[in-house]
This record gives C-alpha cells, structure tokens and sequence, in this order.
C-alpha cells in the first residue's frame, strides 16, 4: 500500500472519528436543549459509553502507528533492494573486466581464479534476475550445453559481450527517462535485457562446472 493511500485511510479514520464525537455532541446538546430543566425524569446516564469511546480512538491510533510502522519497514526494504542492485550491477562489470583483461594479455588460465569469478557472477546475476523478473521464451533444449576443453576462451570471450550488452542495455540506463512515444522500443530493449541477463546465468553456471571439472580431473 503506498504513502497515500496509507494517509488516505488514516485521514478519514481521523474525520469519522470527529463526524462520530460532534454527532454525540450535537445529540446531547438538542436533549439538553428540548425540556427545562428538572422537567421529566432523569437522564439514563451510561459510563461505559465514555469508555468504549475511548477505546475506539485508542484502536484508532494504534492501527494508524502500525501502519506507519509498515511504510517506514517497507521503505528500509526498497531502499536495501536498491542498494543490492546497484552493488550486483557494478561487481558484474568490474569481473567482467577482469576476466577480459586477462584474456587479452593472454594469461595462463588461473582455474581457482576464473571458478570463482564466473561463480560470482552467476550469483550476483541470479540475484539481479530476483528483481527484474527476467523471462525469455522456452528453449529447446532442457539442459544446458556442455562447453568443451578447447572452447573456454571463446566462452569466457562470450560472457564478456553479454555483460556489455546487459549492462549498456538503454533499458537499465534510461529507465526513469523513457519517452511515451518510444514505449515500443523500450520494451523491445527490457525483452533483450531480459534474455541477456538470462544467457549470463547460464553461461556463468556452465563455464564454473567445466572450470572445477578441469581443476578436479
């Protein structure tokens, strides 16, 4: 439930509240008002009506604090999820570039290393994907490919591009700037965040099994 609709319902609680106590007031002051005084018998007074009263109001306030408590804890749960997002989006790019940088300048394949990068980004990526809902159309095939020995490089070469792709994705850049009248383009580019976010994690899965395979032969 948002902030205003929250206050909405708080704030017409509050005017019921003042409707229900001016209607009482208004109903004693016309019996007060209608006989003379000390003309009839005397008035039935009720005690319990000044406590249930009470007792409302009470309720009222304190469904009015728990409601507050809500936003405030649904607030600190956005604002984490934030944080989280941005934190899985940068760490991806920064191992990203590692992995390139090592590529290029032709390393030796460091298996301990590149296992745990590829593990990270499966998991910073997954996490991504717990946000943004990403769906792709069924594959064919149920389980993935297995990536051979002699193809490590290009599917590490592989990973790379899609992080790029991901992570320049005008989709995730301009997302609080999209125009009305290009809502079709930005929906063909969430479709392809989507499938790439996708192909990272199982890409990253992939190549993290072949990895501790070739580590543990």
């Amino acid at each position: 439930m948002s902030c205003e609709e929250t206050s909405c319902r708080i704030l017409v609680h509050l005017v019921m509240a003042a409707i229900f106590s001016l209607s009482l007031a208004t109903l004693t002051l016309t019996k007060a008002q209608g006989k003379p005084a000390g003309a009839g018998p005397p008035p039935n007074i009720n005690p319990n009506i000044d406590t249930r009263q009470r007792q409302i109001d009470e309720n009222r306030l304190r469904n009015a604090e728990l409601n507050v408590s809500a936003e405030e804890r649904n607030k600190k749960l956005l604002e984490a999820a934030i944080l989280n997002m941005k934190e899985d989006f940068t760490r991806i790019q920064v191992l990203r570039n590692d992995i390139a940088r090592n590529l290029i300048a032709q390393k030796p394949s460091n298996h301990k290393l590149l296992s745990q990068q590829t593990a990270e980004i499966n998991k910073r990526a997954s996490r991504l994907n717990v946000y943004m809902r990403a769906h792709g159309e069924e594959e064919k095939e149920s389980s993935a490919t297995e990536i051979k020995s002699e193809e490590m490089v290009d599917a590490l070469v592989r990973l790379c591009k899609l992080i790029d792709s991901f992570t320049e994705n005008p989709a995730l850049k301009n997302a609080a700037t999209v125009d009305t009248k290009e809502i079709d383009k930005a929906r063909e580019n969430k479709a392809k965040a989507d499938r790439d976010l996708l192909a990272i994690i199982k890409l990253s899965s992939s190549l993290q099994k072949k990895i501790e395979s070739l580590s543990n032969p």
